[in-house]
């Protein structure tokens, strides 16, 4: 799976946080959820991390959690 790639964020001054894929605004973040948000960031790959907390990280295995054991019916 592909690294994620061509986020961005920005922070505001009423501490909320922006964050863009492309150029485009894939989330808002405010108050607590913003500063857990900015820890992690801090802390970790930020691309990973806004990739994660904008929903935009499963992508390319779905077809091999489709066939897994566990999944079939």
């Amino acid at each position: 799976m592909p690294r994620p790639q061509g986020f961005t964020y920005t922070e505001r001054a009423d501490g909320s946080v922006t964050i863009s894929h492309a150029g485009r605004d894939a989330g808002v973040l405010r108050g607590a959820r913003a500063e857990r948000f900015l820890t992690e960031v801090a802390a970790g790959d930020a691309q990973v991390v806004m990739a994660r907390w904008t929903g935009n990280y499963r992508r390319g295995n779905e077809r091999q959690a489709r066939d897994h054991p566990r999944n079939r019916r």
